[in-house]
């Protein structure tokens, strides 16, 4: 007997420059499918934790080193990713270098984007995002 399939576990990270009272956020264009611009993360590795492999993300699409924070929440939505159903655990980070945001590995661009104004986001990750400015007016 096979066992089931069952949803491929990822993470996504909102990562803010730190301190600021206005809080941009990264964004990736992505260089694979799907295409379009999405908070930076990916899939996690065998043997490493999610926050490991939220560390890992950021610094492999970003060039930046950051700090977790909190964790936003997990998103499970099956039709989340077009690719297949997966799991996404979120956290909140924090780096003290913004300036060294560079692209890297899966993204094609990295920038800093205002949460007022931002481009059309790949997944849910507008979902997330407007979680996240929930979550900041609670703190």
């Amino acid at each position: 007997m096979s066992r089931p399939q069952t949803p491929s576990l990822t993470v996504d990270i909102i990562i803010t420059p730190e301190p600021q009272l206005v809080r941009p956020v990264v964004l990736i264009e992505r260089r694979h499918p799907p295409h379009g611009w999405a908070l930076p993360g990916g899939f996690v590795d065998i043997g490493e934790t999610v926050e490991q492999a939220a560390v890992r993300e950021a610094r492999e699409e970003t060039s930046l080193d950051v700090r977790l924070v909190h964790l936003l929440g997990v998103y499970s939505d099956p039709a989340r990713d077009p690719r297949g159903h997966t799991a996404s655990v979120v956290y909140v980070a924090t780096t003290t270098m913004p300036d060294r945001l560079a692209a890297a590995d899966d993204a094609a661009r990295a920038a800093w984007y205002r949460l007022d104004n931002l481009p059309s986001l790949a997944f849910d990750h507008a979902q997330i995002l407007q979680d996240y400015r929930r979550w900041l007016t609670q703190t």
